[in-house]
């Protein structure tokens, strides 16, 4: 059992949807970021997703890659990013982290040696955006040995003969991209979303998380009344772009995990 699978079995005694927020590493600078990410479990946030910097975020739409090169121009690094994590760790160990973000770091590092470092900075899963279900062997096998979660995507494109693929080495929970096309892109809607999530849900025992287009606290509660709950990142991230204080943005974080949570 990782933090993802216990938060996730808490949620289901207490009656409750998740609410997870995607906050970018080091944007705009290392404590900055990490202010607001300590801040988190406290405006209700269930799961963290820690984006990793990476010069080239292909699926992630100009405020998350304005996010990135914010982080990037900062100074931020693979091993600062684990250095934050392993931070947040001193003063909360119960609180889900997944790292999210794309191979080509990781690959830098090694696998091995990522996989170990990540584990020992306190990271629970993995969401690595360019890797498919094709090349399990070179990431996603080895991570669930080291005790990590490897968490997939599906799409509104994700049909019945693919989501197999797609589902067979995915643990801790399916993350549903509501849209096609890239992040903060346009608006999640449930009535889209609630017959793809059953679609999934006919298919794993996993928890169905859905994010991409979810902008608002009232948007966060629909979405997560018909999947198991709701990501929010562009709109915290916009937040954290505009200047807001870590105060503010938590301020929001908390109206989106309230609304997922009377789901």
């Amino acid at each position: 059992m990782t933090r993802i699978d216990d938060t996730f079995s808490r949620l289901k005694d207490n009656g409750k949807k998740a609410f997870v927020s995607y906050v970018m590493a080091g944007d705009p600078d290392y404590d900055t970021a990490l202010e607001v990410v300590k801040g988190l479990p406290a405006a209700g946030v269930d799961i963290i997703e820690l984006g990793l910097p990476f010069t080239d975020p292909m699926a992630d739409g100009p405020t998350i890659q304005l996010a990135g090169q914010r982080a990037l121009e900062a100074g931020m690094t693979l091993q600062k990013t684990l250095d934050m994590a392993a931070e947040f760790r001193k003063g909360d160990d119960t609180t889900p982290i997944v790292l999210m973000g794309y191979y080509n770091p990781i690959y830098s590092r090694g696998v091995e040696q990522f996989l170990a470092d990540a584990k020992a900075a306190g990271i629970d899963g993995l969401i690595v955006v360019d890797l498919p279900p094709e090349e399990d062997d070179e990431l996603c096998i080895p991570a669930q040995a080291a005790g990590l979660n490897f968490i997939r995507l599906a799409t509104p494109t994700t049909d019945d003969k693919r989501l197999p693929k797609v589902l067979q080495n995915t643990s801790g929970f399916v993350y549903y991209v509501s849209i096609t096309g890239i992040t903060g892109a346009a608006n999640a809607e449930a009535g889209d979303v609630g017959p793809e999530v059953a679609r999934i849900k006919a298919a794993t025992d996993l928890p169905v998380i859905v994010g991409f287009g979810i902008k608002t606290p009232e948007r966060s509660e629909a979405i997560a009344r018909v999947a198991d709950g709701a990501v929010v990142g562009s709109a915290i991230v916009e937040k954290i772009g505009a200047g807001e204080s870590p105060a503010d943005v938590l301020a929001f974080v908390k109206s989106l995990a309230d609304g997922a949570h009377r789901a």
